[in-house]
């Protein structure tokens, strides 16, 4: 006994009575296979979508990456401001000219082996700030008596304002 009539589908290519027992039509069978890929129209509509929202967020997720890099450039500059007030608390003040990192993973010359217990930072990579510019140290400080931790933010000039401010810490 076969299948009884009316109870065919379409299988692959073939074109195989409906439920109805009719077989489709031409154009019924064209209209399905041009509809397997999108127009023109629906790509540009997609690709406007797509700007539109790239125009909205990208100027929020740039906000966001310039004040992660103000907040990482405070948050070293205050490390290494504890590490200089261990540093003086230690051994009295920096050697005049020195480089931060000179002064805080080595032993200075002038100052006493066993006053010196550094090193007081862990790594050297701390000594720069987010856009790659060597920390400062002012002894005596501008903004805080005993010294200042600078860096002159993105534009690396002194002053400035937003991203380019000035960082002075402790």
């Amino acid at each position: 006994m076969g299948v009884p009539r009316g109870e065919w589908e379409t299988f692959g290519n073939s074109v195989c009575p409906d439920v109805f027992g009719r077989e489709p039509s031409m154009n019924h069978v064209h209209a399905r296979s041009r509809r397997s890929a999108f127009t023109i129209i629906e790509v540009i509509v997609i690709v406007v979508i797509i700007g539109v929202l790239a125009t909205i967020v990208a100027p929020r997720l740039i906000g966001y990456i310039g004040r992660g890099k103000r907040s990482a450039t405070e948050a070293n500059a205050g490390a290494i401001a504890n590490a200089v007030t261990a540093y003086m608390t230690d051994c009295g003040k920096p050697p005049p000219g020195a480089s931060l990192e000179s002064f805080l993973m080595s032993r200075p010359s002038e100052v006493d082996a066993a006053a010196w217990k550094g090193p007081y930072m862990q790594n050297s990579d701390q000594f720069k700030d987010a856009w790659g510019t060597p920390f400062m140290i002012v002894v005596p400080g501008k903004k805080n008596v005993d010294f200042d931790i600078v860096s002159y933010g993105e534009d690396k000039k002194a002053g400035g304002e937003g991203d380019a401010a000035d960082i002075v810490k402790p």
